[in-house]
């Protein structure tokens, strides 16, 4: 049995069955296991970063339990019932989205469409990357009029979007792109970085004494914060390190939030009634370094321009430092924030489909799914228990997911895996 491996992309032996003692008896039933296991990850890590927000669900806690506490049985259980747990674990995760976008925009108020300045501005700095904006608007409160100015990197993205956290104007916006760019970005960046979740790599030399990690992120022989109510020693640090550069790269846009884009949909619904809009692409996910992944730019790129392109996660910095346009004013290019916003892009497609009185796979819409790591794979999960149908994922499938119980995806909901881009585009402006 095999698995995927989060670090480095390869194949990886998986001794986690074996533990289980599903393994050898039914390679099916250990690899939906291992879907079990990888999204309940993924669910964790929403509940998390909305529970430090004062939201939680008891609903959602107990599937968690439930669900772990069904992975630790070496009982055979049937593939109707573990699909069955996988769907319900789909819309577990369905639900903690939603409680985290109420948390987020209680807390920092709605986001709207913002451009983002990217690059950096004589003066020291403060680099933020991972998903916590809480963390992120702490230090915003102990750098204010000190200053030291605070980038955003990676997920960190939207948070410029937010109106309780761009009002802060030490937050100068965007300093490099998704994860794995890392070890460049954090070297030629200069000053601190400060690691809020675990999309972190292990950092060379050059760079290893500038970085620290709070909260759940934890790197060896790398300095942890523990208490987020003080982040002196960091501010200090960058304080003695004194004057980044200028450096100014091209403008991005973020904070197209389902309410935001929702009151442009009477232009929207005209636009399309009309005939200058004929399709709807949300191109996203997670990122990655390995060979392929060049696909989704190449994708975004061809999309015709009478297309609106949505996106959310790290997988968006393969194409969004790219200037779309718009149609009748509508941008073309709708940023949707963090990869737990595929909340709102959810909203969006049900919202479409009850305006235009159709089922949301009848709508001209194509979901083109980044795969890495495990909250792309709760969202997944989401998707088939929505029912919706067509998804191309890519550029590889995850390994652990067995040809049995791919067959079953493609037969009952047909996803599809990514191939050449022309081709797949052609498809799915076929729709």
């Amino acid at each position: 049995m095999a698995m995927y491996c989060n670090q480095c992309e390869q194949t990886a032996k998986n001794i986690a069955c074996t533990v289980r003692g599903v393994c050898g008896k039914d390679e099916d039933a250990s690899s939906l296991m291992d879907f079990l296991v990888f999204g309940l990850k993924g669910i964790a890590a929403y509940a998390y970063h909305a529970r430090l927000l004062g939201k939680t669900d008891p609903e959602v806690n107990a599937f968690i339990e439930e669900a772990l506490f069904k992975t630790l049985t070496n009982v055979d259980f049937s593939h109707e019932d573990l699909w069955d747990t996988l769907m319900r674990a789909g819309m577990i995760n369905l639900k903690t989205m939603q409680m985290l976008d109420a948390a987020n925009t209680e807390h920092y108020g709605l986001p709207a469409p913002t451009k983002v300045r990217t690059g950096t501005i004589k003066g020291p700095g403060i680099l933020v990357t991972g998903h916590d904006l809480l963390d992120l608007e702490e230090l915003l409160k102990q750098t204010e009029g000190t200053g030291i100015n605070i980038y955003t990197h990676g997920e960190m993205l939207p948070a410029n979007a937010y109106p309780e956290l761009k009002k802060y104007k030490h937050l100068i916006g965007n300093y490099g792109s998704a994860w794995q760019k890392q070890k460049k970005e954090f070297d030629e960046f200069g000053g601190p970085i400060l690691v809020t979740t675990n999309c972190v790599l292990i950092p060379p030399a050059s760079y290893k004494d500038r970085l620290y990690t709070t909260s759940v992120a934890r790197v060896p022989g790398v300095k942890h914060i523990e208490d987020r109510k003080d982040f002196s020693q960091i501010i200090e640090h960058a304080k003695q390190i004194g004057d980044l550069p200028e450096r100014q790269g091209p403008d991005m846009w973020t904070g197209a939030h389902h309410k935001a884009v929702l009151s442009l949909a009477p232009q929207i619904i005209e636009a399309v009634k009309a005939g200058k809009i004929n399709h709807f692409f949300l191109v996203g996910g997670c990122d990655g370094a390995a060979p392929g992944r060049d696909y989704f730019t190449q994708i975004a790129e061809k999309i015709p321009k009478d297309a609106i392109i949505m996106t959310l996660a790290c997988g968006k910095y393969r194409f969004n430092d790219k200037d779309y346009g718009d149609i009748d004013g509508i941008p073309r290019f709708l940023d949707i924030g963090q990869c737990n916003d595929a909340y709102s892009a959810i909203v969006l497609a049900v919202e479409l489909a009850k305006a235009f009185d159709v089922e949301v796979n009848e709508l001209p819409l194509s979901i083109v799914l980044s795969w890495f790591e495990q909250k792309a794979l709760a969202i997944a999960l989401t998707l088939l228990a929505l029912g919706i149908k067509d998804v191309y994922i890519g550029p590889t499938l995850p390994a652990f997911v067995t040809p049995n119980n791919w067959k079953y995806i493609q037969d009952n909901f047909g996803w599809k895996p990514t191939g050449d881009p022309d081709e797949d585009l052609k498809e799915m402006l076929g729709k």
